[in-house]
């Protein structure tokens, strides 16, 4: 009888486990659920239905893997009517500007696609805005900075006030060239330059293709300069000056329902547990330069976006002197 008691005993307790691991195992699943739906922000009723999608480009701009899958998404959507993209941003690598520009245009022959700027479409955030087949800005916005530039730190003064020398050995002068070590020679500095100069004709090119320029005109608005979004239309770098509601109404033009409402298509965004991590390691990262925990969002900025871009820039940023400051 102990034992039948004792049996008994250990099946409620099994059972009382197995009860505990099922609740918990759906607590999770109904999280996780939720937590889907809170992240893909309407969810799929919005996106299912006919639609205007609005899809953003905006800060340092990248060879975005995730942002290249979204536009292609949005291509292959056939409750996609038409396409708004809103773009704020000074640029960034050449090549990621290279990779979204095609895919812009792959878009376009799909659907009709318009640009609308907010603050900002310098270099290569003018570059994508040119892959769309209308341009809609601010009239204050800040439109142009077309060029190519490549930047490389030379520390030598640094390395010869501490002492440090650095040897290198290598099979060809240009091997490696320039490097932060030592100043650059004048057959490194040759060698940057027809590089820059082949990738500045090849960004001439586009605008003068896009924007049905001579290559004369082209060039003479790519000297790097930026222009507001009153001088970019007199220039013809844009097409319209105002907002959203200009871009749908150019769509409205291309047989797009001007009444559809227009729904973001939003990137995947990180779990919360990731963002707090990095908000977390930010600012830690904060607290160790000296500097209030508030400025995170600077050291952001600094540390992920501004610094170190690699390879052929085209970007437009200002030093933050004063005028007339040396």
């Amino acid at each position: 009888m102990a034992n039948t008691a004792d049996a008994i005993i250990d099946r409620r307790r099994l059972r009382r486990k197995l009860t505990f691991w099922r609740a918990f195992t759906l607590v999770l699943v109904a999280l996780a659920l939720i937590s889907f739906f809170l992240l893909s922000g309407d969810g799929f009723s919005s996106k299912s239905a006919p639609h205007i999608a609005k899809v953003r480009v905006e800060g340092t701009i990248f060879e975005n893997d995730e942002l290249l899958k979204r536009l292609h998404d949005v291509e292959e959507s056939a409750a996609v009517k038409g396409v708004i993209l809103t773009i704020d941003s000074p640029g960034g690598t050449t090549a990621g500007g290279e990779a979204i520009y095609e895919a812009v245009r792959k878009l376009a022959m799909k659907k009709p696609v318009v640009a609308q700027v907010g603050t900002l479409a310098a270099s290569a955030g003018y570059m994508i805005a040119s892959a769309t087949d209308h341009i809609v800005a601010r009239q204050s916005s800040i439109i142009g900075s077309i060029g190519v530039l490549f930047q490389y730190p030379d520390i030598s003064q640094l390395l010869t006030k501490l002492g440090v020398k650095v040897e290198t050995i290598k099979s060809s002068p240009l091997k490696a060239e320039p490097n932060f070590f030592n100043p650059a020679s004048d057959e490194a500095k040759a060698m940057i330059h027809r590089m820059i100069i082949d990738s500045y004709d090849w960004f001439v090119g586009l605008v003068q293709e896009r924007r049905n320029f001579t290559h004369e005109q082209a060039l003479a608005l790519a000297d790097g300069s930026v222009f507001t979004g009153r001088q970019a239309i007199a220039n013809k770098l844009i097409d319209e000056l105002g907002g959203e509601d200009k871009a749908v109404g150019w769509l409205a033009t291309k047989g797009v329902d001007g009444k559809l409402p227009v729904v973001e298509w939003k990137p995947v965004e990180k779990s919360s547990l990731g963002r707090l991590f990095s908000e977390s390691a930010l600012k830690m990262l904060a607290q160790y330069l000296g500097i209030p925990q508030e400025s995170a969002g600077i050291v952001r900025e600094l540390t992920g976006e501004r610094i170190f871009l690699d390879g052929l820039v085209s970007v437009w940023h200002v030093d933050g002197k004063p005028v007339g400051a040396q």
